[in-house]
Order: C-alpha cells, then sequence, then structure tokens
C-alpha cells in the first residue's frame, strides 16, 4: 500500500545488511516485525497515534466532553493487534532464542484479526460510553486487510498465547485514564 512504501522498503535494506554483516563479519544480527502494538506508555495523539492509541483518547475525550465517538472510515478494516506486554515477552524470547538471520513476524493468528470496528467497540465497552458513534466514511479506511503472517513464530512457539484483544485494551484504558494527565496525546 502507499502509505507505508518507503517504511516496508527500509525494513527491507535492513534485511540485506544483517545477511551482508553475517556474511563478510560472522555477526548474528536479525529483524523482529510486529504487527500493530499498543498498551501502556503508548502514543495516544489523535491525529499521530496509530489506531488503538487514537481510539483511546477519542473515547476518552468523547466521554468526558459528551460528544460523539468519531471513526474514521467505515470500521471494515481488519487488523492483527498485539499487546506491548506480549511484544516484549517475545522480544525476550527473540534475543535469547531465535538464531536466524532471516527476519521473523510476530503477530497473533489471523483467526484473531479485529475489525477497525470491533477494536473500537471494544474501547467504548472498556470506557462505559454510552453516547453517539459517528463513522466519517469521508475519510479513507486504509488499506482493507494487512494480515502478517507468523507461520514461523509459530513454528517456534505453538503455544504462545497472546493477551486477548478485549482483555489488553481494558488494561489500557484502565492505564490511560489512571495515566492521563502525563500520557503522551
Amino acid at each position: 500500500h502507499p502509505s507505508n512504501a518507503a517504511f516496508s522498503y527500509a525494513k527491507r535494506v535492513i534485511d540485506l545488511q544483517n545477511k551482508k554483516c553475517n556474511e563478510e563479519h560472522g555477526c548474528m544480527f536479525t529483524s523482529v516485525v510486529p504487527c500493530n502494538v499498543f498498551g501502556p506508555h503508548d502514543n495516544f495523539d489523535p491525529l499521530h497515534a496509530h489506531v488503538m492509541g487514537a481510539l483511546i483518547n477519542r473515547a476518552y475525550e468523547a466521554k468526558k466532553n459528551d460528544t460523539a465517538f468519531e471513526i474514521w472510515g467505515t470500521g471494515a478494516a481488519l487488523r492483527q493487534f498485539m499487546y506491548s506486554l506480549d511484544l516484549a515477552k517475545l522480544f525476550i524470547w527473540v534475543l535469547r532464542e531465535y538464531q536466524e538471520i532471516d527476519p521473523i513476524i510476530l503477530a497473533p493468528d489471523e483467526a484473531d484479526e479485529v475489525s477497525i470496528k470491533e477494536a473500537a467497540m471494544m474501547i467504548l465497552e472498556a470506557f462505559d460510553f454510552k453516547g453517539e458513534v459517528k463513522y466519517l466514511t469521508d475519510k479513507s479506511d486504509g488499506q482493507l486487510k494487512k494480515t502478517a503472517n507468523n507461520a514461523k513464530m509459530r513454528k517456534y512457539l505453538p503455544q504462545f498465547q497472546f493477551t486477548p484483544t478485549r482483555e489488553a485494551l481494558r488494561e489500557t484504558v484502565e492505564w490511560y485514564v489512571k495515566n492521563y494527565d502525563s500520557a503522551r496525546k
């Protein structure tokens, strides 16, 4: 997708650099490719954060100001979301155990993909928001599906249990409310 072009090319260059460093110097470098990450200490800026942080901020403000909660697009886009605490556990595993130069994708299973609408409803549930929900269909949904293939991760960690999205969102919302004054927004 054009919105990710520069970012994805930069990641490919890192993979090439890791291979060349290994060939020329015997260095063992790799890269990790996580899916959409969210959690405590995230960026919650409504215009610059990733989707979960922005939605959490918008829900907080809508509840506080008794205004409509706005979702950009139709909410139909599907994403794999990962709780930052799960990513931290996986990073530690990569550092200690993963012995390949080729990158590894860290992501929940495709069956656990969540639509933006479903994620927004989970966030509103965590806030106990009862107000109006508006879909800003003049805004783009972005790419409708961006599934990351986690087969390599599952080969190494078939039993890894990701925190359910609803639970992770509830914990993140609780953190955000408690830390609103100091949270990045």
